[in-house]
């Protein structure tokens, strides 16, 4: 049986009996180290109390059906401010907000976001030109074509 496979589905098993359908799973991964981190997420966030009751249900399901077979540490938690956003939809929480965006070209972007269709980014960007002044405009980045995109916190 592959592990997160069924972690996967335990995990969307609960998501679905809590009844917040703006509740999804971002990732379920058991590093070597026998630490199995699930990264859950909400279009409007998610609280403690959610990732509390995910992790004793999935903690739950896993022991009574032996899944792994050696000592782990289970971790449900929402993906912390410093990790990447991995999906689409990660970046509709993210509109109003300044984003570091890596091309798969190389070059850098960065600007306000502000909307998101399924294959691109809008950003507000900043140009400044050498003796002008900075000009602010509005970019489509298509999706295919970013490598990462990290939320900017600013503490202004």
């Amino acid at each position: 049986m592959n592990i997160e496979k069924r972690v996967v589905e335990l995990v969307e098993e609960k998501i679905s009996e809590i009844a917040r359908p703006d509740l999804f799973l971002v990732s379920a991964k058991l590093q070597p180290n026998g630490k199995l981190i699930i990264l859950v997420d909400g279009d409007k966030g998610i609280g403690i109390a959610e990732c509390v009751q995910i992790s004793r249900y999935v903690g739950f399901k896993l022991e009574e059906e032996d899944v792994i077979k050696t000592p782990y540490n289970l971790e449900v938690s929402s993906p912390g401010i410093d990790l990447p956003l991995t999906m689409v939809r990660q970046y509709t929480k993210n509109i109003g907000r300044d984003l570091a965006i890596k091309m798969a070209d190389g070059n850098k972007r960065e600007g306000k976001l502000t909307a998101i269709t399924e294959d691109a980014v809008l950003i507000e960007e900043k140009i400044k030109e050498k003796g002008k002044k900075a000009e602010i405009i509005e970019s489509v980045i298509p999706i295919e074509q970013i490598t990462e995109t990290k939320v900017l916190i600013s503490f202004k």
